[in-house]
């Protein structure tokens, strides 16, 4: 085992935080606003191609059911494969699909094509999760997942404006919303060939790092495991029947109903809440994000200092579904309902990171993957009913207020669920599977 001073090491971990962590980041803005782009071309495509609000949830959603196909075998494609390999095929097909969403112009086409950018993003969360595994020691990866959360509202506070002004777009024969995919799809495409020069799959791959600086991180991960396996080792089958995996599973689930169907519908909602026009409801959706990536900071120090994962998620959960239902009584002027709103991204954003560190906690590296994939399956299920659900709910007279009480509802639940998880020795404590039972 390589050994290395205090100071070395310390240089060490932020040697490899840069040369990753932007990387990682860039890309992922990139797929959230692939992924969530939709909502904010909601606004002129619907009523260009005539699709009622039930239709446009259910293509919101129905993105999510594709994205079950390669859940579980993408994350177990970065364990024992390759990560750079696998990020870069996934960046090329789903920068193109989004690109062909612009062409859509049946409702049938619009489900397939979101069906099918659904199969080709499948397994980039859990996979980067997986990732950082191979990168990042234990009081690491929430910093890390950290960097990697912040870039869902940066994305989308970016996107809202970016949206707003290609919206306005009329150019070779193509309207804004078309040119809104074409444009925010093909950056995939070219970040998705950069991967294969950039990405390491492990510190062993890295020639960046000096001999030292690989065996130093190599022996460091493996003592990891070694601890973590001692008195614990479980297969992958015995993973799965593991109850605080389906605790998590179940928590995000219900979480994530919500939380879903309140990114896509945002600027939709904006609008409605407001009454102003689509660039000003764009423009209240971008400050909602910009607030989101402050809690995704906040959360992420406070985890660091404290070594608190589980009851940071819980708070953070819970918190959000107050302030959404607090938003929702009526007879409050816009501007007061605003600030509710953006308290809420605050907490809404917070919770993300410290639930993501709780299953890499648990597990061998294999179980570790199917645990993750099986985790965020749940977590993608519940794209497509939240935004169903949402679209049924405004087809049929329900108004802004029923849905965010909607909203509010899921993430209470879910914090309730995530609050059954039990962590052995404290909220900083790994998560410990119950040891099976001999036959």
């Amino acid at each position: 085992m390589s050994q290395i001073s205090s100071d070395l090491a310390l240089a060490l971990r932020r040697k490899v935080m840069w040369r990753l962590l932007p990387f990682v980041f860039l890309i992922y803005i990139i797929a959230y606003l692939d992924r969530a782009n939709v909502g904010f071309a909601k606004l002129r495509m619907a009523s260009d191609l005539g699709f009622s609000e039930e239709v446009y949830g259910l293509g919101m959603g129905i993105f999510f059911i594709g994205y079950l196909v390669l859940e579980i075998p993408g994350a177990l494609l970065v364990e024992r494969w390759s990560a750079r390999k696998w990020f870069s095929r996934i960046l090329i097909t789903w920068g193109l699909i989004s690109a062909m969403t612009a062409f859509v112009q049946t409702p049938m086409q619009f489900y397939v094509v979101r069906f099918l950018l659904g199969v080709a993003e499948a397994g980039f969360f859990p996979g980067i999760i997986v990732y950082f595994t191979h990168w990042f020691a234990q009081n690491d990866r929430t910093r890390a997942l950290s960097g990697l959360i912040m870039a869902v509202p940066f994305s989308l506070a970016l996107g809202a404006p970016v949206s707003a002004l290609l919206l306005d777009l009329n150019w070779h024969g193509l309207v804004g919303w078309q040119w809104l995919f074409i444009f925010e799809g093909l950056p995939a495409v070219v970040l998705g060939i950069a991967t294969l020069f950039w990405l390491t799959d492990r510190p062993r791959d890295a020639k960046w790092l000096t001999l030292a600086e690989r065996e130093h991180i190599e022996s460091t991960l493996a003592a990891e495991a070694r601890t973590k396996e001692v008195g614990t080792r479980i297969t992958v089958w015995q993973a799965m029947l593991t109850p605080n995996v389906w605790r998590l599973a179940l928590g995000i689930l219900v979480t994530n109903t919500g939380g879903y169907a309140l990114v896509f519908w945002l600027p939709t909602m904006m609008r409605q809440l407001s009454g102003g026009s689509e660039r000003a409801s764009l423009f209240y959706s971008g400050l909602f994000y910009l607030c989101g990536m402050l809690g995704v900071f906040l959360s992420g120090q406070s985890c660091d200092r404290s070594g608190d994962r589980k009851w940071h998620c819980v708070s953070g959960q819970i918190a959000t579904g107050v302030l959404l239902a607090i938003s929702a009584i009526p007879g409050q002027p816009f501007l007061i309902i605003l600030g509710w709103l953006c308290l809420t991204a605050v907490a809404a954003f917070s919770w993300g990171a410290p639930f993501w560190t709780l299953p890499t906690l648990t597990l061998n590296a294999s179980a570790a993957a199917v645990s993750i994939g099986l985790i965020n399956m749940c977590a993608n299920i519940s794209g497509y009913l939240g935004n169903h659900t949402t679209g049924w709910l405004i087809n049929h007279g329900f108004g802004e207020g029923a849905c965010l009480l909607f909203f509010a509802t899921c993430y209470v639940l879910g914090g309730v669920v995530v609050g059954f998880v039990k962590i052995p020795g404290g909220a900083s404590a790994p998560l410990a599977p119950p040891k099976p039972k001999m036959s």
